[in-house]
């Protein structure tokens, strides 16, 4: 469950993490309570600051993957890591001085997003640079453990600061926590990672990685029904905040604990699949039912009549979208070539992440205009479809088969 850690390189890396990601979830928390204080709770708004800080997603994505083929992951991780703590202390800077003005609050939304859409495909191809390709699975899921035992502790952490210090704090010890990763970069040995092959600058090398994921049934499957799940189906950090004020009318504290119930669930969903990859690698029935779990799952959650009864419905639902997200992730990293690793992450991340500039403010409209509970409702139902019709279709195009172990078993016996 633990054999990642074995690896010393790793293990710096995951205990920068552990610090860094506690801050991550706090200042999303408190991200997400100064732009509702600014506007007088207004869900639009809300999904404007996330989509703004997602746009940068769809124009670096892609370029992240092609520079993460091309240099050292490590040194270009601890740079991108320096802006996003810069970002943190400035924003809070703002807010602690009284300054803060909603536009500042875009702005900074958006310089956050370019830095972490470049980071992002940098760290998920540096994970196998670490634990060597065997260990992938194992340690994508650890990876996910520690997020969402952060996930878990940040919101708490930062639902009690705001009532008490505000919001400026929280973004203040969110920088300061970033040189934690940092560090941890540091400290690692360079001549004991397991780097693949060095990829020269050559013109195409963005189009060669597209050609190559299009030539990919598995992939192809995987990619659209990850990108329709992100941009219908994972809005929580826009429709927790409007469920937790505008449907059950609570403050921060009680927005803060809806995310915590949620990473109960992730968090559970996560040591499954530690668990899980001591089997083997990853296997796409697991991904479909995650993802067709997530969707029946959600939108039960949606019908939850009191707050106490939608928070519970959270837990199950983050054991599905954690399931969903760790299987999908393993799965690309495990099943491309080393030399493509940097630019194919960086599709997937694009698919992850690029919808939400048309998710996040499709949420804030839907809540205004249908009610609160609506971005549950019709998110769930069509992350379900999506993995049903996608299943279908690779299941026709021979990419995946149903297992016939039991009904071979029953052929066995009856012939007896």
């Amino acid at each position: 469950m633990f054999a990642s850690l074995r690896e010393r390189n790793y293990r710096y890396f995951l205990s920068g993490q552990v610090i860094s990601n506690i801050g991550t979830w706090m200042q999303r928390i408190a991200q997400d309570w100064l732009v509702f204080t600014l506007t007088g709770n207004n869900p639009v708004a809300l999904g404007v600051a996330a989509a703004l800080q997602f746009t940068p997603t769809l124009f670096l994505s892609l370029w992240a993957g092609v520079l993460a083929d091309r240099a050292d992951k490590r040194k270009l991780e601890m740079g991108l890591q320096g802006a996003i703590a810069t970002c943190a202390l400035v924003l809070g800077l703002l807010d602690v001085t009284g300054l803060v003005q909603l536009w500042q609050v875009f702005l900074l939304c958006f310089a956050l997003g370019a830095c972490t859409a470049i980071e992002t495909p940098v760290r998920q191809s540096f994970v196998s640079e670490m634990v060597g390709r065997a260990l992938v699975p194992n340690a994508v899921a650890l990876n996910s453990t520690i997020f969402n035992s952060a996930r878990i502790i940040g919101p708490a952490i930062a639902g009690v600061m705001i009532t008490v210090v505000g919001t400026g704090w929280v973004f203040l010890i969110n920088g300061i926590s970033t040189t934690a990763v940092i560090a941890g970069l540091f400290l690692m040995d360079p001549s004991k990672l397991h780097r693949g092959p060095s990829v020269p600058r050559r013109r195409g090398q963005l189009r060669e990685g597209l050609h190559y994921v299009r030539g990919r049934p598995d992939l192809m499957a995987l990619m659209v029904l990850v990108f329709v799940v992100s941009t219908f189906g994972i809005t929580f950090f826009v429709s927790l905040a409007v469920a937790a004020a505008n449907v059950f009318h609570r403050e921060a504290d009680g927005y803060g604990l809806l995310s915590t119930m949620l990473a109960v669930g992730t968090l559970g969903g996560a040591l499954l699949a530690a668990r899980r990859s001591a089997r083997g690698k990853p296997r796409l029935r697991v991904l479909f039912t995650g993802a067709l779990g997530l969707g029946v799952l959600e939108f039960a959650a949606g019908l939850m009549p009191t707050y106490l009864l939608f928070g519970l419905a959270l837990i199950p639902t983050g054991v599905a979208l954690i399931t969903f997200l760790n299987t999908a992730n393993a799965t690309v990293q495990i099943a491309v070539s080393p030399e493509m690793r940097g630019r194919v992450m960086g599709l997937y991340m694009l698919v992850v992440l690029g919808g939400n500039p048309l998710g996040a403010p499709m949420t804030g409209w839907m809540a205004s205009t249908f009610g609160g509970r609506s971005p549950f409702l019709i998110g769930g139902a069509i992350a379900a479809i999506a993995a049903v019709t996608c299943a279908i279709v690779l299941m026709r195009r021979g990419g995946m088969k149903l297992p016939t172990r039991s009904f071979g078993r029953f052929r066995v016996l009856r012939k007896r």
